[in-house]
């Protein structure tokens, strides 16, 4: 798997669980969503992405 779907995949899955976490736990886990979309945004115009950081960690490339 490459490092860019590697960040989807995360990405998506996170979202997914804050989804779920929020439905079935507490209403404020929708700030998990907020927060992974706003990653997804400043990752965008800066290029910095902590996922990339982390994923290449974990031997992705």
């Amino acid at each position: 798997m490459t490092l860019e779907n590697g960040v989807r995949v995360l990405a998506g899955s996170m979202i997914l669980l804050s989804v779920i976490l929020t439905v079935t736990v507490h209403p404020n886990f929708v700030w998990l969503t907020v927060f992974v979309g706003l990653n997804l945004i400043q990752s965008a115009f800066t290029g910095i992405c902590p996922a990339n950081f982390f994923l290449k960690k974990l031997g992705l490339q």
